[in-house]
């Protein structure tokens, strides 16, 4: 039996992603009909057997700067789930520009992949992108009654797999902050309840924390990934300088590298550590912990193993 999904057709962009191909097979096991929005339809989610999920039509359009084709993937589609660009100078632009387009084309509710403590002055420089995209929605929302709904991702377990050096060392100036990481799995379930929920008008204006069930240090992050991988993994807290110093090889632009240090020194401020139970609420059971994502999801992390 089709599932409501929010009075008809389903846009999902990024839909080849970690997180946007998750959705797309949670609405297909429900029913829901969906369009999903890809850069090479040969990425687009499909079952085992090579076939296209039921329910599901595939477009293509090439990134959030090709406007045009994000309008005409949106025509006729009435919520749209919009996945955050990747990180890049004009990063914002590129969610106003997506956000019009939608709204151009008729879509009447988004849902928007933000960023735990997003707010102009978050110390995590990306979080500020998030926060003035939210600032554009609810803009945008007033002005033509668009329906919003924000999730407040904080980082993620896979995410936190990266910052695992060759040497069996984390290194970052995070201290004895804590972060309340979140698995992709948890943030599909959570978009799942919110665009298939029958009364969806209760999430209307709501921005969702969506944290695991801990908010662990980096040493015991460090600690939990040595027991499931069996490497002597562990943590190096760096001064600020020392990270941008470590970092200066890479060839990154100065925005990118300040957006890695600053993943740091937002834990280190405290900013990442608030462990909500909106996940819970919404999904009807608790969150995936770090330990419990390792356990469940040995795939993901195979890059960890030697």
């Amino acid at each position: 039996m089709v599932r409501w999904s929010a009075d008809g057709l389903v846009a999902v962009t990024g839909a080849s992603g970690r997180l946007g191909s998750r959705l797309a097979f949670r609405l297909a096991a429900e029913g829901a009909r969906q369009r999903l929005v890809v850069r090479d339809p040969a990425q687009a989610p499909h079952l085992a057997d090579g076939r296209r999920l039921p329910e599901c039509e595939v477009v293509v359009a090439d990134g959030y700067r090709d406007t045009d084709a994000m309008r005409a993937a949106f025509t006729g589609v009435r919520t749209a789930f919009v996945v955050s660009a990747r990180e890049s100078a004009d990063r914002v632009a590129q969610h106003t520009a997506t956000i019009d387009a939608a709204v151009a084309a008729g879509v009447q509710r988004l849902v928007y992949t933000s960023f735990a403590g997003a707010a102009p002055d978050a110390t995590f420089t990306f979080a500020r992108d998030h926060w003035r995209t939210e600032q554009h929605l609810a803009d945008v929302a007033e002005r033509t009654g668009l329906r919003v709904t924000v999730l407040r991702d904080n980082l993620y377990h896979h995410a936190l797999t990266g910052f695992v050096g060759e040497d069996d060392v984390i290194r970052g100036p995070a201290g004895d902050g804590r972060v309340a990481s979140v698995s992709h799995d948890d943030v599909a379930d959570v978009a799942t309840a919110v665009i298939l929920d029958e009364r969806p008008a209760r999430h209307d204006g709501a921005a969702y924390e969506v944290t695991g069930p801990r908010a662990l240090t980096l040493a015991e992050v460090a600690e939990t990934f040595a027991e499931a991988t069996g490497r002597p993994i562990s943590y190096h807290a760096e001064t600020e300088e020392e990270a941008y110093a470590s970092r200066s090889g890479y060839g990154a632009e100065p925005f990118e590298v300040a957006g890695w240090v600053s993943s740091y020194t937002a834990i280190a401020a405290g900013e990442l550590a608030h462990v909500s139970d909106d996940v819970g609420r919404l999904v009807g059971r608790p969150a995936r912990s770090l330990a419990q994502w390792l356990d469940d999801y040995p795939a993901e992390w195979a890059h960890l193993r030697r």
